[in-house]
């Protein structure tokens, strides 16, 4: 009977911390920041994740784990700090258009309430891609985020193309 409890509960936590997005993040590594000698250790883990709909930009973004039975069951609520750095790493390609604030990444932080979320913005003016990360909750909401902005350059000898051309 236990068995069968602790599946359902996995498999529930497993789907509801899933994310939305294009693809998965990947993960560049972990470092632990709390050991614990009997359960899982706290953690900072830090991922890339490209643009889906920009080609040639790509984020990192680091999000604590608190570990213990509770982090890992999904039952813990996830701590709100995040960074989040972009950069243009090839020839910038939109590949469609897009409204300021659109979300690229979204991952549930707790296993209700809260999820952080990666959207994507453009300074048409300076030609800069604005990205934002933040965590938010149902009820209260949550101050804690990160900006990073990434000026649309030219690559090799094609032009830099202008991200206000492409916004809805």
């Amino acid at each position: 009977m236990y068995r069968y409890l602790l599946a359902v509960i996995m498999l529930f936590t497993a789907s509801v911390t899933t994310w939305a997005g294009s693809d998965d993040p990947e993960l560049i590594f972990k470092k632990t920041t709390v050991f614990r000698l009997l359960s899982p250790n706290a953690e900072l883990a830090t991922f890339a994740i490209d643009d889906p709909l920009i080609d040639g930009v790509a984020c990192h973004f680091t999000i604590p784990n608190i570990g213990g039975w509770k982090g890992w069951a999904g039952f813990a609520e996830e701590r709100s700090e995040i960074s989040l750095a972009c950069r243009q790493i090839g020839p910038v390609k939109f590949n469609g258009k897009f409204k300021q604030g659109e979300e690229i990444y979204k991952k549930r932080r707790s296993l209700f309430f809260k999820k952080m979320q990666i959207v994507r913005g453009c300074d048409a003016k300076r030609n800069v891609l604005v990205y934002l990360v933040y965590s938010d909750k149902i009820i209260e909401g949550s101050p804690k985020n990160s900006t990073s902005t990434v000026p649309i350059m030219p690559w090799g000898t094609a032009p830099a193309p202008k991200c206000g051309e492409y916004l809805n």
